[in-house]
């Protein structure tokens, strides 16, 4: 998603969107991959994240929103 490659869901790290257009939309984290609502994968890489959160997840979730996980807490040093 955030560098348009496809990958197995499995290796990939999901994302939803929460809130709503009165209060703002939200990407959240979604660890267990069990949130409901439309979802987005993404490679748990630096590259990936910051082409995410460049634009990648408004192009998915097709919104302006805000990203909530700032610090990639996924992500154990690569």
């Amino acid at each position: 998603m955030g560098c348009r490659l496809t990958g197995d869901p499995e290796t990939m790290v999901r994302f939803v969107l929460s809130g709503d257009a009165g209060t703002g939309w939200l990407v959240r984290l979604d660890p267990t991959s069990a949130a409901p609502g439309r979802g987005a994968h993404l490679h748990p890489d630096r590259r990936c994240w910051q082409a995410a959160t460049r634009g990648g997840f408004a192009r998915s979730f097709r919104r302006r929103l805000r990203v909530e996980a700032p610090d990639r807490p996924w992500a154990a040093g690569d």
